[in-house]
């Protein structure tokens, strides 16, 4: 989990620049792993690494397998990888469980949106307004277990090309962003029975388990 969490940590650093305050998705991906408690030099010296303050050189790319889990249920894998020829076989291994497709084979099973996730300390304040403000499509709550006691939150839902926008105006706007990213969001969700869902879950974990993977989206519960 740590190395997953540096290595967000340094994408961010390269993509938008090593301030947080100026850099929504690197002050997410910060406030992430002090959660997860990492060590502070860990993320300062991730982030300096990301941000080309150092000698050594931040290789990874994005890349992006679709196929399905058992049971015909739509997966997207994103993987953080500074190899992709080692990434490639290893993931493709792991799909033997379900199926691998082509890019773009399960595109009409998600929505691909930047997805905003943020509390507020004021319990009264009109998210609706504020996400009419930022430039936000569409807001929704935010799980109970996700807000601290006394807080609000959302999420809010925007097009890719505005989410680095609508995150800092949300943050202008008094909201404490949690989570800044663009996501891949399951239009429908398969009904599995038990059995069926402890396969595609033990699909899933492996996945998940491999160390480039970054994040995985299935159109499951």
């Amino acid at each position: 989990m740590t190395a997953k969490l540096v290595r967000e940590l340094m994408v961010a650093a390269k993509l938008g620049g090593a301030d947080p305050d100026l850099n929504p998705r690197l002050a997410a991906a910060v406030e992430k792993a002090r959660k997860a408690s990492v060590y502070r030099d860990t993320i300062e010296r991730a982030i300096k690494k990301g941000s080309g303050q150092t000698d050594e050189k931040v290789n990874f790319e994005l890349v992006t397998y679709e196929g399905f889990a058992p049971h015909k249920v739509p997966v997207v894998v994103e993987c953080l990888t500074d190899n992709r020829n080692r990434t490639a076989p290893e993931i493709r291994n792991l799909f033997k469980a379900g199926s691998l497709g082509q890019p773009g084979c399960v595109g009409f099973f998600f929505n691909h949106l930047g997805v905003v996730e943020a509390t507020h300390p004021h319990l009264t304040r009109d998210a609706e307004g504020d996400a009419i403000e930022a430039g936000a499509q569409e807001i929704e709550p935010l799980e109970p277990e996700e807000i601290p006691e006394g807080e609000k939150g959302a999420r809010f839902l925007t097009d890719i090309k505005d989410l680095d926008a609508v995150s800092k105006a949300l943050k202008a706007a008094g909201w404490k962003i949690v989570s800044s990213e663009i996501r891949y969001l399951a239009k429908n969700f398969a009904e599995l029975n038990e059995a069926s869902r402890k396969e595609v879950s033990d699909f899933l974990n492996a996945l998940d388990d491999h160390d480039d993977v970054h994040r995985v989206y299935v159109a499951m519960k």
